[in-house]
C-alpha cells in the first residue's frame, strides 16, 4: 500500500509543477485535464503526508523511550499510543480512498420503474416509487426529466423512465437496482386483504456518444403519434420515437418531449445507457457465473427490499436493515438504506483487494 501512495504523491507532486508551469499554463485543456487529475488524487496524496508525519512523530516519541526521566518516558508511551491509533484509522481511510473508482459515480441516472407481478396495484406502487424517487432527489437538490412514462387509468404506472442530473447521482442510487415488493391492502379490495406486487426498478448511468459507439446502420428509427392520458400528452403531429437496435433487439421510445428531435435524443441516451449497462453485464457474468441481472425477472421471489404497509416496515433484505418509519421512506427518507449499502460494498471490495 506504501508502495502505491509514494507513486500517488509523487504524480501528485507533478502536476503540481506542470499546472506551474507557464507554457501550460496557457493550454486551457491541459490545464483543466490536470485540475481534474489533482483533484481526484488529492485526498490521497494528503492522506500519505499526514501518514509520513505520524510515523515521523512516532519515530520521535520512540526515542524518548530510552531517557532516564519516568515521567517522560510515559509521556512517550501516551504519545506513541495516541499516534498509533490515529495512524490505524488513517490506514482504513486511504485503503479506502485507493479502492478502484466506479466511473460511472459521476454520472448522471437513467432510471427505470416498471410494474411488475400485481396488476393495477403493481401499477399504484410503481408510482409510489417514482414519487419517492422524485422525492430523494429533491432533498439532494438534483434535477428530474420524464423521458417516457405510460399511466394506467387508476393513477397507477405501467412504466416511467426519468432522467436524474445532479453530482453523485449515480453513486448513489445504483445501489436501488432490483425487485421492490409491496405488501398491502389495495385499494380497489374490499374485503380488506393484503396482496403482495412488485415493481422492478433499473438504475443505468448516462453514457455519452464516446462511451458508447452505436452504428447508425444497426438502428430502425419509427416516429408515431404520442398517446396518453389526455391535456399536454396528446400530440396530433407524430412526435413519438420508437429506436429498434437490431443486432440486440433491444427496443426503446419516447414520446414525453413535445418534439420529434427532442424525443430521439432522449431515446438515443436510452439506447446507450441498456447497451453500456448490457455490456458491463457481460463483462461481470465471464468474471462471476454466479452473478444475476440487476432486475430479474420480475417475479415476487426475486426482491431487494419490501415495504410492509401493516406493520409500517421497510426491510432491506441485501442488508437486513429495516426502518419502522415507511411514510418517512416513501417520503424520500432513503440515505439510512443507501449510507449502509455504499458501507457494505466498500467492506466487501476491500476484502476483495486484499485477498487479490
Amino acid at each position: 500500500m506504501l508502495e502505491k501512495l509514494q507513486g500517488i504523491a509523487a504524480r501528485y507532486e507533478e502536476i503540481e509543477r506542470l499546472m506551474a508551469d507557464p507554457a501550460i499554463a496557457a493550454d486551457y485543456e491541459k490545464i483543466a485535464e490536470y485540475a481534474q487529475e489533482r483533484a481526484n488524487i488529492e485526498p490521497i496524496a494528503k492522506g500519505y503526508y499526514e501518514y509520513r508525519d505520524i510515523e515521523q512523530q512516532i519515530a520521535e516519541a520512540e526515542m524518548l523511550l530510552d531517557s532516564d526521566d519516568r515521567d517522560i518516558r510515559e509521556l512517550a508511551q501516551e504519545e506513541i499510543a495516541e499516534l498509533t491509533a490515529r495512524r490505524e484509522k488513517l490506514e482504513e481511510e486511504l485503503r479506502l480512498l485507493l479502492l478502484p473508482r466506479d466511473p460511472r459515480d459521476a454520472k448522471n441516472v437513467i432510471m427505470e420503474i416498471r410494474a411488475g407481478a400485481g396488476g393495477d396495484e403493481a401499477a399504484l406502487f410503481a408510482a409510489d416509487l417514482f414519487r419517492m424517487y422524485t422525492r430523494y432527489a429533491e432533498k439532494q437538490g438534483w434535477k428530474i426529466e420524464i423521458l417516457n412514462s405510460h399511466e394506467i387509468g387508476v393513477g397507477g404506472l405501467k412504466e416511467v423512465v426519468l432522467m436524474i442530473k445532479g453530482h453523485g447521482a449515480f453513486s448513489r442510487l445504483k445501489y436501488e437496482s432490483g425487485v421492490h415488493r409491496v405488501q398491502r391492502v389495495p385499494v380497489t379490495e374490499s374485503q380488506g386483504r393484503i396482496h403482495t406486487s412488485t415493481a422492478t426498478v433499473a438504475v443505468l448511468a448516462e453514457m455519452d456518444e464516446v462511451d458508447v459507439k452505436i452504428n447508425e446502420s444497426d438502428l430502425e428509427i419509427e416516429s408515431f403519434r404520442a398517446g396518453g392520458a389526455g391535456g399536454q400528452h396528446v400530440q396530433k403531429n407524430d412526435t413519438a420515437i420508437r429506436i429498434t437496435h437490431k443486432p440486440t433487439g433491444m427496443v426503446v421510445q419516447c414520446q414525453d418531449e413535445r418534439s420529434k428531435t427532442q424525443n430521439l435524443l432522449r431515446a438515443m441516451s436510452i439506447l446507450r445507457a441498456r447497451l453500456y449497462e448490457m455490456e458491463l453485464e457481460r463483462k461481470m457474468a465471464e468474471q462471476d457465473a454466479a452473478r444475476r441481472s440487476q432486475v430479474g425477472t420480475g417475479e415476487r421471489s426475486e426482491k431487494i427490499r419490501t415495504y410492509n404497509y401493516p406493520q409500517n416496515r421497510v426491510t432491506d433484505h441485501r442488508i437486513n436493515l429495516s426502518s419502522y418509519n415507511l411514510p418517512a421512506v416513501m417520503d424520500g427518507e432513503l440515505d439510512e438504506f443507501i449510507d449502509e449499502l455504499a458501507t457494505r460494498d466498500q467492506a466487501e471490495r476491500l476484502q476483495a483487494a486484499d485477498l487479490g
